[in-house]
């Protein structure tokens, strides 16, 4: 009999990208007991939520999440509240917390160069030697004349790091897996509905020099390695998101309606004819 765990993951496989937090959310009900590990291993599509304190959105993944809580990395705070004990375990505090606020300042920017719009969200927490985190972008868009009637699109983008600094803290080991999730959509009278959907996931590690000597150089100096990194990744994903996404439909289309006039196309046949033909004489 196969492991429930292991067919849930193979039933979401096989399902449209586009509708995985929904089957999710129905598995789970089903069998309540893999919640926690379903949860963190399928990748869905960035939900926001807006910090009470700070007025600010974030996002909501399971790695801000304790039960039904999520932090707001604007205020460190979990809404709904969780007990004291509970958060002291879960809440960075001390050099991570300001690594957390600068890398938050750090996305944010680069959320507003490269989106033009969205959420972003970071959060960090302390390993035994290191510390980890992750790197969240959501960025929604309208179908045409302005509303979700006539499709639209979404792009997620989910970076979990690991860090492992040397002893001297002169460099530091970096372990980056991205995922990003695409979904596109178009609803109309003329071709009813289409829809695109799917994610790609990469990894890549680097060891990278530390500068400076105080820690708060050093801290700057993590931020900027972890930035370069995820701008690197983005811009890599997102040039083979084009080549296997758009690459693909655009070969499908052309094998089902050229553009090309049919005297050329016959013209063009003849000579592949002719050219094999000499080949195997």
């Amino acid at each position: 009999m196969a492991d429930p765990f292991d067919a849930a993951l193979d039933l979401l496989r096989r399902l449209p990208p586009s509708s995985t937090q929904e089957n999710l959310q129905g598995i789970i009900s089903l069998q309540p007991d893999l919640e926690e590990e379903l949860l963190s291993s399928v990748d869905v599509a960035l939900t926001s939520k807006r910090c009470t304190k700070s007025g600010r959105d974030y996002l909501c993944c399971d790695y801000n999440r304790d039960g039904s809580s999520y932090r707001s990395p604007w205020s460190n705070e979990f809404e709904p509240p969780i007990e004291p004990e509970d958060a002291a375990d879960i809440v960075p505090v001390g050099r991570v917390r300001r690594m957390e606020e600068s890398l938050n300042a750090a996305v944010d920017v680069y959320r507003e160069l490269y989106y033009e719009g969205g959420v972003s969200s970071a959060y960090l927490w302390t390993l035994d030697e290191g510390f980890a985190g992750c790197v969240l972008f959501k960025k929604t868009a309208a179908g045409s004349g302005g509303s979700s009637s006539g499709g639209g699109g979404g792009w997620d983008s989910i970076h979990v790091l690991e860090v492992a600094e040397a002893a001297t803290k002169r460099n530091a080991h970096y372990k980056l897996t991205s995922t990003v999730i695409l979904d596109l959509g178009l609803q109309s009278a003329a071709v009813d509905s289409l829809e695109l959907a799917g994610n790609l996931t990469r990894q890549t590690q680097q060891d990278l020099t530390l500068n400076g000597l105080r820690d708060a150089e050093i801290e700057q100096s993590h931020i900027g390695n972890i930035g370069r990194m995820i701008e690197d990744m983005e811009t890599r994903m997102r040039n083979l998101l084009q080549e296997v996404y758009f690459g693909k439909a655009k070969d499908v289309i052309g094998d089902l309606r050229s553009i090309q006039p049919l005297s050329e196309a016959e013209r063009d046949r003849k000579a592949h004819r002719e050219v094999i033909d000499k080949m195997s004489k």
